[in-house]
């Protein structure tokens, strides 16, 4: 397999030379007489002016992602600061890189160049800041190259800094290695190959001689062999030439320099051809067909008004057209008028032809083949001979046609197979003739004279400019990055340039489904030619509009997808904006895609334009939504290693993206007259506070005969029908917390939940989760539904639910987590499902002590409910342990898992992917069938994540539903316009697991505590539970909670304010019973057993709401947050005033280039401690763009670490998101960046 010499991101190359030079492809050999002596002399020159690069491409862009790597450049020109690396180190996205030196000087260095073709380009930086070393530039001498030459590889080899690979050049007509299907590859050029070994990190390496000159340039090797590859020098002096001489002047401000490149295009003839069909079709009007054709010639309808008032006009190298006098051709103010209509129709034609045609250039990639090849695709012997007596000695082969970008007049022109015999006249057999002629010519006509079949064919072709097909700027939406297709793309695809290409998905288009490399072809009913068309259609739409989109992608190119877009309703990214390449500064400069007052910068006003929720996308192509929690790999790389080079990264999965869609959204206050309140007037700033009033589902009246009710059948039970109204299946995303996080999916039945990638929190390991949910409460102004926490993580997500008993999807909004079991509640706004609010209805709870029904009736069966295509199906099984106790992990990257839970576990395993609720006969709920995320560890470096499904008894969803619509004293949020109270839970943060009493007698516990006692009335454990017999001991303390310092592990909890306790329930009901008694300041006097002794403690209980993480902060490219409880059940947080916890971080960002992973706390910033997020803010305030910074972290197995990172605020502001419980909103907030046009 070949690979390029550096994991930096490739970009476009090409370059071709003035001079008409003619590379031998088998030159002499010559004897190699350098000594050791010369050999050190001249490494002793050389490694001075040979630089390290550190290089951050900060967007994914073209054929590259986003990343951080270590490659290799050296210097070229010292008096002007050129250095001279690879063009995918140099990249062609935005970029950020600096130099160092081997004595380990660093300075910032920018791209001044990159090849649109070949592998080479060009940094620059500040000769005066390097102040302490002596060196000299590196000369090139691509003339030096010849077979059996003894060379030198000096570069970065595998990250250590300075390395030296010895070979000796075996072969200078090399074949470009190809390394990627959908990546850079470079063409129409030689390579040389040696047996170097080099591997990652030597990208850049200069391949140098005894003299100290660079021969070469190394760009790749294949990972099979030690073969590695490098690129010739004549296209490079050619540009360091055109660079040198742009800047013969030393000044502070370097002015960016054109370098023509040219490719063949055949364009004329066709323009011309085509323009005559349209003027055949305009001949039909009033006006004269020989005057409409040469109006159609016009290459704008400002022409035409230049023709109807000048009378002429002159368009390319066609010449000057002359037209009669208008006033001639009409003789009256009614035959004036239909003529400029007339006129304008065929200019607007032609001007869409025009723009079609001008896309549509022939780009040709040639290969050289040996004369027995071409022999045999047709080449006449006489032909043979013209070449050799016309060709330098030892020529071999000829060059030979071997792909042409299609949809152009390409295919007219050259053909695969075609042997090139002249290029205005003379032979040419050899890359670096043709390229120095193509490059010489840009925007000339050039003969072609090549052989097909045997056949000689003469052809007349414009040479196109290289760079006008490569793109230099790119929209970002929602993550995603769009630009037009690039020359390099449209090679490895067969599409035409210019297209509009999704380069990375970003969330909205990953949660409508469209994959990276897609070609978008329509939008919200709009064809889409090119990138202006696609913001044009995007700036006419609103917030949380949903739209159609079609698009095709080059691995099933003839059909084209449909899907539906969701516009962001939320400010989980920044508004789009348009980033442009400037290569004076090196910079991409930034400016909003739309004005201030555009539609997608206005908030929504009603949840009718807010339908849909979020979809995110990470840096890796989408697939068919797969059972929930498998992982959706990455693209394989088609046999092709990845470019070389040197970065340590903790890959612990928690990557991610950088901006988010911003805006607003306010949620239409409805009618709320089933609570007695009338509040349409209320604004979102004057909602008012109701006291829900129960309303259960006997209050309900549902048509039964309701056409999207349960079919009366005799094949469907009497719990179907009645459970099937009370079903809704979840979509569940997670918006994206900036750049490419590892993307998972999960399928169940109920919601299709999405989280955003900039708000990846609390340790959440998927973007997209399916699963479904219970309607516990249904009114005129509010829905409530249940479902597992393994289908929604957290509150940053957008929910989509699907109905069972009406065909409509409408968003829902978390509105409870509850902090300890595995469930969470989601609101959704009736008024949305017109008709169907009359069929949905709330399921009957039976929120009893599960345990004890079942217990009294073991033989008794139960129905399992689930959805199937959104029809409810059900399964009859029986309940084999009421009451099993949880024991689930800590995952490698912590996140939710249930804890002090007991579960129903059945007898029949109908799989992890079926979810629903477990019924009796009459359809009466009393448990969800829910599932539970944990991750199966194989040993100290490899796990799965794992998903399996058990019962969760509706008794704690009552509960928490009695809080709610009883009107309870507690905290609101605002759900569809109305304040609710939403209930907080009062908790023992201590994890418990069950012990049996004859393994609790073996720890020494007395016999007191197993049988009746005599001496006082409390009840033995044995008579509290006389089935499970159990006592509960401590597994660990939640750091920072108030048990902390007073339970240890291993205790056992014996009694609890005199009451024995054998369950967690018991616990849960001592907690609450505190809330109904005011003497007791939030504490509990426990009992418990020792190492021996029996103690009674008290014990301080915490309070938690239900919100979860409601506020985080992006700095540098890290996602920041205060640590969740996930992280504080491992028992363990930083001394230093805990810190805030670094929850992901995001490719090509500054915390990638520098190593600030995830599962660490930043407990100092520039020695200022920073307890929380404020005080992460106050500090992170005061540091300015470009400053470096001193961090100290405190990784999560206690390890602590001070480094320092350099802060980017021009692709990398700091901004916040933070959830407002009184307007029910997510807002960002940017808290610092910079004004590209002082960036630097």
């Amino acid at each position: 397999m070949e690979r390029l010499g550096s994991e930096a991101a490739l970009a476009e190359m090409e370059s071709s030379m003035t001079e008409d030079l003619s590379m031998e492809i088998n030159p002499p050999f010559k004897e190699n007489l350098a000594t050791s002596k010369d050999w050190r002399k001249a490494l002793n020159k050389v490694v001075p002016a040979v630089v390290v690069l550190r290089t951050t491409a900060c967007r994914a862009f073209d054929t590259e992602s986003a990343g951080a790597s270590y490659a290799t450049g050296f210097v070229v020109d010292k008096s002007r600061g050129i250095i001279l690396t690879n063009r995918h180190v140099v990249k062609p996205g935005p970029v950020v890189a600096e130099a160092m030196f081997v004595n380990r000087e660093e300075i910032p260095v920018h791209p001044i160049y990159r090849d649109p073709v070949h592998d080479f380009g060009f940094f620059l930086y500040d000769p005066s800041a390097i102040k302490f070393l002596s060196y000299d530039e590196i000369p090139l001498a691509p003339e030096a190259a010849c077979v059996g030459l003894e060379i030198r590889v000096v570069g970065n080899d595998s990250g250590e800094k300075v390395s030296i690979l010895a070979g000796t050049l075996a072969r200078l007509d090399r074949d470009a290695p190809h390394y990627k299907k959908d990546g850079y590859n470079d063409f129409n050029t030689f390579y040389m190959q040696a047996a170097s070994g080099t591997k990652g990190g030597s990208s850049g390496s200069p391949v140098i001689d005894w003299q100290g000159r660079a021969v070469a340039l190394n760009a790749g090797s294949k990972t099979s062999s030690a073969s590695a590859f490098f690129l010739p020098l004549e296209r490079v002096v050619r540009a360091l030439g055109f660079l040198q001489r742009g800047r013969e002047t030393i000044s502070n401000t370097w002015e960016a320099v054109t370098i023509p490149r040219g490719t063949l295009q055949g364009l004329e003839k066709v323009v011309e051809d085509e323009i005559g069909h349209a003027a055949s079709i305009a001949s039909m009007k009033a006006m004269p067909g020989h005057i409409m054709k040469q109006l159609a010639l016009l290459a704008t309808p400002l022409a035409v008004l230049q023709v109807a008032t000048n009378g002429s006009f002159k368009f390319g190298s066609t010449g000057k057209f002359h037209f009669p006098p208008l006033t001639f051709l009409c003789h009256s103010h009614h035959c004036m008028a239909r003529l400029l209509g007339d006129i304008v129709h065929c200019a607007i034609l032609c001007w869409s032809i025009w723009l079609e045609v001008i896309n549509e250039f022939l780009t040709a990639t040639f290969l050289h083949k040996g004369f027995d090849e071409t022999r045999r695709l047709g080449l006449r012997s006489e032909t043979e001979q013209l070449v050799l007596l016309a060709s330098p000695p030892g020529e071999t082969g000829m060059l030979v046609v071997d792909s042409v970008v299609p949809g152009g007049p390409a295919h007219k022109h050259l053909e695969p197979g075609d042997v090139l015999i002249r290029l205005n006249g003379e032979v040419s057999t050899q890359f670096l003739k043709m390229e120095t002629l193509l490059d010489n010519n840009v925007n000339n006509k050039i003969e072609l004279q090549i052989e097909r079949g045997g056949k000689p064919l003469t052809l007349d072709l414009t040479v196109q400019d290289l760079h006008s097909v490569t793109p230099r700027y790119f929209l970002e939406v929602s993550g995603a990055i769009i630009h037009p297709l690039s020359y390099q793309q449209a090679r490895n695809f067969r599409f035409q340039c210019g297209l509009v290409y999704v380069a990375e998905q970003g969330y909205m288009l990953f949660r409508a489904g469209v994959p990276r490399h897609a070609i978008i072809k329509k939008f919200a009913g709009e064809n889409i030619a090119r990138l202006d068309d696609f913001i044009s259609v995007l700036s006419k739409l609103s917030r949380g509009a949903r739209v159609p989109l079609e698009y095709i992608t080059y691995t099933d190119r003839h059909r084209r997808k449909s899907v539906l877009v969701t516009v962001d309703r939320h400010e989980w990214y920044a508004p789009p904006h348009i980033y442009t390449r400037n290569d004076s500064t090196g910079l991409w400069t930034v400016k909003p895609m739309l004005p201030l007052n555009s539609s997608l910068e206005l908030c929504v006003n009603s949840t009718e334009q807010a339908l849909p929720s979020n979809i995110s996308s990470c840096s890796a192509e989408v697939t068919p939504m797969e059972p929930a929690h498998q992982c959706v790999g990455q693209e394989p790389t088609n046999g092709v290693t990845s470019m070389e080079t040197s970065s340590e990264e903790i890959d612990d999965g928690s990557h991610s993206v950088d901006e988010s869609d911003a805006g607003s959204k306010k949620r239409r206050v409805e009618d709320d007259s089933a609570d007695g309140v009338l509040s349409t007037e209320c604004t979102l700033h004057e909602s008012r506070e109701v006291r829900l009033e129960e309303t259960g589902p006997e209050t309900e009246t549902v048509p039964r005969d309701f056409p999207g009710a349960a079919a009366a059948t005799n094949n469907v039970s009497v719990a179907e029908r009645a459970i099937e109204p009370t079903l809704v299946m979840l979509e569940y995303l997670l918006m994206k917390l900036e750049d490419c996080m590892i993307r998972r999916s999960y399928k169940l039945w109920t919601k299709l939940v999405h989280v955003p990638s900039s708000c990846m929190l609390d340790g959440v390991h998927s973007q997209h989760f399916f699963g479904t949910g219970l309607i516990i409460y249904h009114s005129q102004t509010m829905g409530l539904v249940a479902v597992d926490k393994n289908t929604v993580a957290v509150s940053v997500s957008d929910v989509m639910l699907s109905f069972a008993a009406y065909p409509i999807e409408i968003p829902g909004e978390v509105v409870f987590l509850h902090p300890v079991h595995n469930f969470a509640l989601v609101a959704y706004d009736p008024s949305t499902l017109g008709p169907g609010a009359l069929v949905v209805r709330a399921a009957e709870l039976l929120p009893g002590k599960f345990n004890e029904f079942v217990l009294a009736d073991m033989c008794s069966s139960l129905s399992l409910i689930f959805l199937l295509s959104l029809q409810a199906t059900s399964r009859k099984s029986f309940v084999t342990n009421p009451s099993a106790a949880l024991n689930i992990g800590s995952a490698d990257c912590p996140r939710y898992r249930a804890t002090n839970m007991e579960i129903i576990e059945l007898d029949t395993d109908f799989g992890s992917t079926f979810s629903g609720v477990l019924t009796d006969d009459l359809g009466r709920v009393q448990a969800i069938w829910g599932s539970f995320s944990t991750q199966l560890k194989y040993s100290c470096s490899s796990s799965e994540d794992h998903q399996f499904v058990r019962g969760i008894p509706i008794y704690w969803i009552s509960q928490t539903l009695d809080k709610i619509i009883s009107g309870a004293k507690e905290p609101t949020r605002l759900i569809n316009g109305v304040k609710r109270p939403m209930p907080v839970t009062k908790l023992l943060e201590v994890e418990l697991y069950p012990t049996l009493l004859s393994k609790a007698r073996s720890y020494g516990l007395s016999d007191s505590w197993i049988q009746v006692l005599t001496s006082s009335d409390i009840k033995a454990l044995v008579k509290k539970d006389p089935i499970r017999r159990q006592v509960l001991r401590v597994k660990g303390c939640l750091a920072g909670s108030k048990a902390e310092n007073l339970l240890e592990q291993g205790d056992m909890v014996l009694a609890i304010n005199k009451e024995p306790v054998t369950c967690f329930r018991d616990i849960e009901d001592a907690c609450q019973e505190l809330d109904r008694c005011s003497d007791n300041d939030g504490k509990l006097k426990i009992t418990i057993f020792r190492q021996g002794r029996e103690i009674e403690l008290l014990v301080g209980t915490d309070v938690r709401d239900g919100n979860g993480t409601t506020h985080v902060i992006n700095w540098c490219g890290c996602i920041v947050q205060d640590p969740h409880s996930a992280v504080r059940a491992l028992g363990f947080l930083p001394e230093e005033g805990h810190g805030v916890y670094v929850a992901r971080w995001c490719h090509g960002s500054p915390v990638h280039r520098y190593g600030l992973y995830a599962l660490q706390w930043i407990v100092e910033v520039n020695g200022k401690p920073t307890p929380d997020l404020d005080a992460f803010v106050a500090v992170t305030k005061e540091i300015e763009h470009g400053e470096f910074v001193r961090v100290r972290t405190v990784h999560l197995n206690g390890r602590p670490r001070v480094f320092t990172l350099k802060q980017d605020l021009h692709y990398w502001p700091t901004w916040e998101l933070s959830f407002d419980p009184e307007t029910a909103m997510w807002r960002r907030t940017t808290i610092k960046l910079v004004d590209c046009s002082k960036a630097m």
